[in-house]
């Protein structure tokens, strides 16, 4: 059996698919489904179980789960990085991780987990993903901090040794519309666009940067997942890993590859950014992609303009879902 947490969700549900396009289907997915629609993102996957969190901790207190488990993918979390309630985030991202990974050490389970690249903080310190550089590093928000937490632990406790933790950048694609504002921009500006012919970015506050030219390293949902399975292949491997491209685009340059792909000529409108994010706004991320290619990751990242092409023509113009083919 593979557990897939948060396997209903963005990134899980992409996991589940890639597993699924494999010939896998023994997979127990746990998740939370509450009152938003992620439950949509299972209709075209196929696995054996489906466990509430809650019901999922009463089989972490049993000795033994009633099967064999042959990996762990903890992709669970509160993702939302304008989560102001630090205790919860504590309890969700830190302390459930902690138990749930030494459950998984138990068992000799593979054990791959999502970091974040919100623990490099403004990017002061870098983006390498070596964990010597753990304690350098300044979250800009109790979200990244939460994910650095258990990244510290982890290595206290010598786990790092044995587990993968993967620091995935700015994924979009698919399966991500039940995430409000958490989306990514690429489902944004697409709504902009077909609500009003035109995007709206934020203004720089930085003389070295001008509007709408603030880079971040976005990737791709399918690219994220084979980056993802590549550890599964590899079990050999462990630490942590950046999931990106190692390019960092523009905002600019994400809205105009969604205009191309809508068939449409660029409109775009420069706002002012509340003043609650100016502190907290990283201006620009670019994943150190060295280490992932120096273990055996060979296969090229397509471009943003390929990506979104994808993505808006073949999901968000048919309200399309990943698929388990």
């Amino acid at each position: 059996m593979i557990i897939v947490t948060g396997g209903a969700g963005f990134i899980g549900s992409g996991v589940v698919a890639g597993l699924n396009a494999r010939g896998i289907d023994e997979i127990l997915v746990v998740d939370i489904l509450g009152k938003d629609e992620k439950w949509k993102n299972l209709r075209r996957l196929r696995y054996t179980e489906y466990v509430e969190y809650e019901d999922f901790l009463g089989i972490l207190d049993a000795e033994y789960p009633e099967w064999p488990v042959e990996a762990v993918f903890h992709m669970g979390a509160c993702s939302d990085t304008t989560e102001t309630d630090c205790s919860y985030l504590a309890t969700n991202n830190y302390e459930f991780s902690k138990e749930l990974a030494e459950w998984a050490a138990d068992l000799d389970a593979r054990f791959i987990y999502a970091s974040s690249a919100a623990t490099y903080g403004d990017g002061s310190q870098g983006f390498s993903d070596n964990e010597e550089d753990i304690d350098l590093l300044v979250p800009l928000n109790m979200y990244g901090y939460s994910k650095q937490m258990f990244d510290q632990w982890a290595r206290r406790k010598g786990l790092l040794e044995k587990i993968v933790g993967l620091k995935y950048f700015n994924v979009f694609g698919p399966n991500e519309y039940h995430k409000g504002d958490m989306r990514s921009f690429v489902i944004k500006a697409f709504e902009q666009i077909t609500t009003t012919g035109s995007v709206r970015l934020f203004k720089s506050y930085r003389p070295d940067y001008a509007d709408g030219e603030q880079r971040r390293d976005f990737i791709y949902i399918k690219d994220a997942v084979d980056m993802t399975l590549f550890f599964f292949d590899n079990p050999e491997l462990s630490g942590l890993y950046n999931i990106g491209t190692g390019n960092a685009r523009s905002w600019n340059d994400l809205a105009k590859a969604v205009f191309a792909a809508m068939g449409r000529e660029p409109r775009i409108e420069y706002i002012d950014m509340p003043e609650m994010l100016r502190d907290r706004y990283q201006y620009f991320t670019q994943a150190d992609v060295s280490k992932l290619r120096r273990v055996g990751y060979r296969k090229p990242t397509p471009s943003l303009e390929a990506s979104i092409k994808d993505y808006v023509q073949n999901y968000l113009q048919k309200n399309e879902y990943l698929g388990a083919d």
